[in-house]
């Protein structure tokens, strides 16, 4: 599939998913105020961004990674080591999204 169709089904999966799925709770319960429902779509492209991000971070360390040592095989071991440094840095910060919308989870 082209780019232009598979960006928009992406964005839509990304988003409004979740949303969906985390602002349900909150409006079957009328009594609570408008100010959770923001808090849960809050969450849910927290949550969304740092998948989005992350995954985007991650493809295009390893391919240049991967780049890399096509033109140089020699240096595989010299690549290797810092590729996953960063991979583990690029994680930590997805990591830390969703440790934010948790906490967020508490205010509803």
């Amino acid at each position: 599939m082209s780019k232009r169709i598979v960006a928009p089904i992406a964005a839509l999966v990304t988003f409004l998913v979740p949303a969906i799925v985390l602002a349900a709770p909150a409006a079957e319960e009328a009594a609570k105020p408008a100010a959770n429902m923001g808090v849960a779509i809050a969450m849910a492209l927290a949550i969304g961004l740092a998948a989005l991000g992350g995954g985007l971070g991650q493809g295009r360390a390893i391919a240049a990674a991967l780049e890399g040592i096509c033109r140089n095989p020699n240096s595989s071991s010299a690549v290797f080591t810092p590729m996953l440094i960063g991979l583990a840095f690029i994680e930590s910060l997805v990591i830390f999204a969703f440790l934010i919308s948790f906490l967020l989870n508490g205010r509803l």
